[in-house]
Order: structure tokens, then sequence, then C-alpha cells
């Protein structure tokens, strides 16, 4: 008897006053050519609203699309929301201003991957699979 995996479920969101868009659909669409089911939050989201999407959503993973900083200062009240709400999903955030220093520091605070300006979408796709992978195995 084969098992059917159910297709990986993101939530692509945008934080705060960052009103760059266009990343946001293009990895969207990125992830939908891959097979994936994707939730698309939009622009303008605060913590709140995205631990609340990823609730009702059931989803597997959580993506922030940042094209500001301002993602630096909402991580630790996303993390703050989730734990609260017992959502145990990876968190991933990619974009043109994440730079290899803000991937170390984001990544020892708990996000599960980062991706920036120079990571193709191939290896954004295989490392979300990953990522998902892990997450799966570990609640089961």
């Amino acid at each position: 008897m084969t098992t059917h995996t159910p297709p990986i479920k993101v939530l692509v969101t945008i934080l705060g006053l960052d009103q760059h868009e266009v990343g946001a659909l293009a990895i969207a669409a990125t992830l939908r050519d891959a097979g994936m089911e994707v939730v698309y939050g939009g622009r303008f989201n605060l913590p709140p609203a995205v631990v609340n999407m990823a609730l009702q959503e059931d989803v597997d993973v959580i993506g922030i699309s940042a094209h500001s900083w301002e993602y630096l200062h909402f991580l630790d009240d996303i993390f703050e929301g989730l734990k609260e709400a017992e959502i145990d999903v990876p968190l991933i955030i990619g974009g043109s201003v994440v730079t290899d220093g803000d991937k170390a520091d984001i990544l020892a605070k708990g996000v599960a991957a980062a991706f920036g300006p120079t990571d193709t979408p191939d290896g954004i796709v295989r490392e979300i699979r990953r990522v998902v992978e892990d997450y799966r195995a570990r609640i089961e």
C-alpha cells in the first residue's frame, strides 16, 4: 500500500511597512510550480497576523519575504507569538536585503533557513523541501 504525502503548504507573507511585493509573488509562483501549496498573506502584516494565518491555514512552513530590514525588528515577536499559540512550524526568511551576516544572526535565533539575493530558485525549493521533511519527521 502506498502512502500519500500531502504537498508542502507554505505561507508567504511580507511584514510591516515593506511594500516590495514582487519578490514574494515570484517565490510564491516558484513554489507553486514546484508542487507546493502556497497561501499568500500579502503585504503590511504584523506578527499577530502572521501567527493567525499560520494557525488558520495549518501550514508546514512560514516564509517571510524581506526587502527592508524591518523583518529583524519583528522576528522575536513572531517567535513569541508562535510559542504562545503553540504553533511549532519552521520559519524561513528570504529577500534582497538578507546578507550573509544577517543569515548567521537569524539562523542563531531559530530561523530554519535564510535566503539572500544570490540564492537560486532551485536551491530555495530544495532547502524548503529539506526543512519541511525534517519538520514532518520530527512531529510524527
